[in-house]
């Protein structure tokens, strides 16, 4: 599938998955082949095949990353009122979910800009306690370049949904 010609319907199911789940799965192969899924919320996409998140608490995902730097990122829109009216009218009104594949980059300081753009997510809740334990201190990223995009097919609820499709929804 094409990924720049798609890369905004990406953008927008990124964003309605982190508004209805706070995070996205974050996959890496393990030195012992092992996948591993890590949740991080703080994955933010900008041009077409690139990314970048704030890393923290992850223990085995750099120790993974060092070995083997691929990722596969899912996103989902899990806000339940999508997923009823999905069901209500038998197909969703846009995609509910897609998996990017790229390679993560070394861990390196965030920039001003990057530090503004993750500010500027999580500002809505800067008044709670588990914001300055959690958040304020972001400081440490690893850029991500992704390669594929691999939709979510759910059959005929699906169908059609993206607009540069290389393939049967079917397929």
């Amino acid at each position: 599938m094409e990924l720049h010609e798609n890369w905004d319907v990406v953008k927008a199911l990124f964003r309605d998955s982190f508004r209805s789940s706070f995070h996205y799965a974050i996959a890496t192969v393990g030195e012992d082949g092992q996948p591993h899924v890590t949740p991080i919320g703080s994955l933010i996409l900008g041009e077409p095949g690139c990314g970048f998140y704030f890393e923290r608490f992850t223990q085995r995902m750099p120790r993974n990353l060092g070995a083997d730097g691929r990722v596969c990122v899912l996103a989902v829109n899990s806000s339940r009122w999508y997923w009823l009216k999905a069901l209500f009218q038998g197909r969703f009104a846009s995609p509910p979910a897609v998996r990017l594949y790229g390679v993560a980059g070394q861990l390196r300081p965030a920039d001003r800009r990057e530090k503004a753009l993750w500010l500027r997510r999580v500002r809505r809740v800067r008044f709670s306690r588990g914001y300055a334990s959690m958040w304020a201190d972001m400081d440490r990223v690893r850029e991500i370049r992704f390669d594929r995009i691999e939709p979510v097919h759910i059959g005929a609820m699906t169908r059609g949904l993206w607009p540069a499709q290389a393939v049967p929804d079917d397929a």
